[in-house]
């Protein structure tokens, strides 16, 4: 397949394949390309039954198949590769994907180390090939929110940005994160961390890990489930992040603190258990929070409750669209998430586990 049949899209919606139909591929990709009509969704892969199943009966015009591997055969009927697969897979199957002409969205995190998301970079610039990953937690509600009031400068000079993913899982899965090693792209600082991490500099900008703490608290887990990360952001913000999934009672999603002002919001963004659910990105209510979860802004004693703004994973296959439609690489837009960004995530957790160690 030729660079040119790849984005042409006069020839109609992007053909694409997703690669993994776990909870990545079931819940945060295949829903959101199906229902863009800018997409027609061929393939899925993935080697469990059950999962054959379900693909099958939620997408009965894509087919079917075992492995990665049988989708890349098809790369001359398709323009984009998406993998929902495991962290260890990312880097070999995006090169894979590159190396046959096709478009690539990867999943967080980009790669396990930060040299291999450095080179799919290079490769897609010198492939002249889309390349972006699936960070969509830019587009949750409260970051959206919060990102909204940085901007509104309501909080004068920030000085610390606390912010966590805290769950009740006292079980380690069954699947392959149980089996996942550090080494593998395992453990909660790759997978919640990821999303910290990348929300804090797209935040307060670029930053130095300054203190990190891992540990591995629930039986028979292989790879850390209980992290604090602290940085250090060139623009003087000190972030605090907390991830954890052996946790009895969660803290704050987000605390900012500022000279004129602060921020406090508690809950997880819905989106996610409104797809498991069986809800759809194009129902009226898809994204909208509860008020009840809304934050409160101000200091104590003045304190004003702020709705949380809608959530809005829709938006990443919307900007990748655009970009493939208007002729791809060489195309002026801009990909959903510039892949520099993750690579720096994977900088730094990278640092924080140097750090660790050392402790």
């Amino acid at each position: 397949m030729s660079n040119d049949s790849a984005t042409d899209q006069t020839r109609g919606p992007i053909r694409t394949a997703v690669a993994g139909f776990g909870l990545s591929g079931s819940v945060f990709h295949a829903p959101f390309i199906a229902a863009n009509p800018a997409y027609s969704l061929l393939a899925i892969s993935t080697s469990d039954a059950g999962r054959q199943a379900a693909a099958a009966q939620s997408y009965p015009a894509a087919r079917i198949l075992d492995t990665p591997a049988d989708l890349l055969e098809l790369a001359g009927e398709l323009d984009l590769l998406v993998l929902g697969t495991p962290p260890a897979t990312h880097y070999p199957l995006a090169k894979a994907a590159l190396e046959a002409g096709l478009d690539v969205v990867v999943d967080k995190p980009f790669a396990v180390r930060s040299a291999e998301g450095q080179e799919l970079i290079d490769l897609a610039a010198r492939l002249g090939r889309v390349l972006t990953v699936f960070q969509n937690r830019r587009w949750d509600g409260d970051y959206l929110t919060v990102r909204g009031l940085l901007d509104s400068g309501v909080f004068g000079t920030v000085a610390r940005f606390e912010s966590r993913f805290e769950r009740w899982s006292p079980d380690v899965p069954k699947a392959w994160k149980a089996a996942a090693t550090a080494d593998d792209g395992g453990g909660v600082l790759f997978d919640l961390g990821t999303h910290l991490l990348d929300q804090a500099v797209q935040l307060f900008g670029p930053a130095t890990v300054t203190h990190a703490e891992l540990a591995a608290r629930r039986p028979g887990a292989l790879a850390d489930d209980d992290v604090f990360v602290a940085l250090q952001h060139g623009s003087g913000v000190i972030s605090h992040l907390w991830m954890n999934m052996l946790c009895a009672q969660q803290g704050p999603r987000y605390r900012i603190l500022g000279s004129e002002g602060g921020f406090t919001k508690h809950g997880v963004d819905p989106q996610e258990p409104y797809i498991v659910a069986g809800g759809s990105p194009l129902d009226a209510d898809y994204g909208v929070e509860d008020p009840e979860w809304a934050g409160l802004l101000g200091r104590d004693g003045h304190l004003d409750r702020l709705p949380t703004e809608r959530g809005a994973y829709p938006e990443f296959y919307r900007i990748l669209a655009a970009k493939i439609a208007d002729g791809g690489a060489g195309s002026a837009l801009p990909v959903p998430v510039d892949p520099a960004g993750p690579v720096e995530v994977l900088r730094l957790i990278e640092q924080a586990r140097e750090l660790a160690e050392r402790a």
